[in-house]
């Protein structure tokens, strides 16, 4: 069994990568042409998954750059066109367990990586590592237990069951990744000083989801594709996430998202 739950195998899978570049790469993207990225910049992608910002990234180093995309099931990156780009390079890569690339770069990114990878504070010592003098490291990563998921509904029921089902995935999730701290996400800024990055910041991201919005259809994703697991462990019933899935379908609904932390910093 991987140790990532969201398994790109999984028939969500697309829904999901969909939905996080439609919520999150305006974001991402800000954060990242902060550092000034620009032609002849040798950049890491770390869990590439769903590809954009991959692609972005080609696009902003152009051919005098290099891009290295990893992930631990690259199927979606090797099938893209939109990665077909003589400065990037896909590999399958799992940073909590394999040997860092040969090369340094001037930029590392990960986005919801870390929170799944059992050795996560490793793979952050690793990707410091990977830096060159003067290169920059991006980080971001949920705090799912920094705000009440279900504020923004008046329906008290309606908002129980959403934090069940968010709680039954918490629980595969910390099962899988080798339990997850509960504040791993609030804790990057003072790690990333921790391990000796100058100008370090951290911004955080939260917004509320309607039904049918990308929010509500990236949540979805995500519980259709623990739905049996969840139900086979007992931690929710098969009826209980039908009614759950029905709620985020209705756009009378509304829910929290996360907390997303982008944390940065950069090599002496």
């Amino acid at each position: 069994m991987s140790t990532y739950i969201f398994e790109n195998a999984g028939q969500p899978t697309g829904q999901r990568f969909t939905n996080l570049e439609t919520l999150y790469d305006p974001w991402t993207i800000r954060h990242l042409e902060a550092t000034g990225i620009g032609p002849g910049w040798q950049c890491w992608e770390v869990g590439g998954g769903g590809r954009s910002i991959a692609a972005w990234l080609a696009e902003r180093c152009g051919q005098a750059g290099h891009v290295l995309v990893t992930d631990i099931d690259p199927r979606f990156l090797v099938e893209s066109a939109s990665l077909d780009h003589p400065s990037l390079e896909i590999q399958r890569h799992d940073i909590g367990t394999d040997p860092l690339p040969a090369q340094t770069f001037d930029v590392i990114h990960a986005r919801l990586v870390l929170i799944h990878v059992p050795a996560r504070e490793v793979a952050l010592e690793q990707m410091v590592t990977a830096l060159k003098p003067g290169g920059w490291l991006i980080v971001e990563d949920f705090d799912p237990p920094l705000i009440d998921p279900g504020y923004p509904t008046s329906d008290a029921a309606a908002a129980a069951l959403y934090r069940k089902m968010l709680a039954a995935q918490g629980r595969l999730i910390a099962a899988r990744s080798g339990g997850l701290p509960s504040t791993w996400g609030r804790s990057l800024y003072r790690r990333l000083r921790a391990h000796g990055l100058v100008n370090p910041g951290m911004e955080g991201y939260v917004a509320v989801w309607e039904g049918r919005s990308p929010g509500a259809r990236l949540t979805g994703a995500n519980f259709e594709q623990i739905r049996e697991e969840a139900a086979g462990a007992g931690l929710i019933t098969h009826e209980e996430i039908a009614q759950m899935l029905a709620l985020l379908d209705d756009p009378d609904f509304a829910i929290s998202a996360p907390m997303m932390f982008t944390a940065w910093g950069r090599r002496p």
